[in-house]
């Protein structure tokens, strides 16, 4: 039997509409701090896959070795940004172009593959964390609806009843006050853990954005079409 004191209790003799809030904002709670420990989990080993794929390709011998280097996990994004960049080379060096204009290319070329490389992985990292952002601006204020739900609530059963009496406004106005509670019990975690995730995720972007300067540098040193020496004739 449920005891009619408690939260429990005070919340089971909630109007509906406090009642609908409330199960919204856990709904809320529980999908943010799913996706939290999520990200936490991917940023992590993103992090942890990015500065050791850029440690091992910069430390490489050769630019084969590197990418040989690069492509030992094939989960990482840098095995994955990678992977476009080369493709592009091998297009650009099939491609039926002079060797003058394919040096011309490579650069601009691979620059744009490797933007748009780390773009779709930062997306792909991203994705959900907007859900953070809007929880951490509308929970306060969907709690602020059932307060005011729960007081026009109160309100009106002082009509009904012609008394202002304690006993009659305070368990309205007690519901409505926990909506607001609950509301900032959602927005708070999801505040803290959007901004602390976002930087995370700056961190990786940084880091991604070093091994693509670092790869560019390694095609114009050691790729043939990718500097200006030329074999004398």
């Amino acid at each position: 039997m449920i005891p009619e004191s408690g939260f429990l209790g005070m919340m089971l003799g909630a109007t509906l509409g406090v009642q609908i809030v409330l199960v919204f904002l856990v709904l809320m709670s529980l999908w943010s701090w799913a996706i939290i420990l999520q990200k936490l989990i991917a940023y992590r080993r993103a992090g942890k896959q990015v500065a050791e794929g850029s440690a091992l390709f910069g430390e490489a011998g050769d630019f084969a070795a590197a990418l040989q280097a690069l492509g030992r996990d094939a989960e990482s994004p840098l095995a994955r940004v990678g992977a476009l960049a080369v493709a592009s080379m091998r297009k650009l060096e099939r491609a039926d172009v002079e060797p003058d204009r394919k040096r011309a290319l490579a650069a601009d070329t691979l620059r744009r593959v490797l933007r748009r490389g780390i773009t779709d992985e930062m997306k792909r990292l991203g994705a959900s964390l907007s859900f953070l952002a809007t929880c951490a601006n509308s929970a306060p204020f969907i709690g602020l609806f059932g307060t005011v739900w729960g007081i026009m609530h109160a309100f009106h059963s002082i009509g009904l009843s012609q008394s202002a009496a304690l006993a009659t406004v305070a368990p309205g106005i007690s519901e409505a006050l926990v909506t607001t509670a609950i509301g900032l019990v959602v927005a708070i975690p999801a505040t803290i853990a959007y901004n602390s995730l976002l930087a995370r995720l700056g961190d990786v972007e940084a880091e991604m954005v070093n091994f693509a300067g670092a790869f560019l540098n390694r095609v114009e040193r050691e790729v043939s079409w990718g500097h200006d020496a030329r074999k004398d004739g």
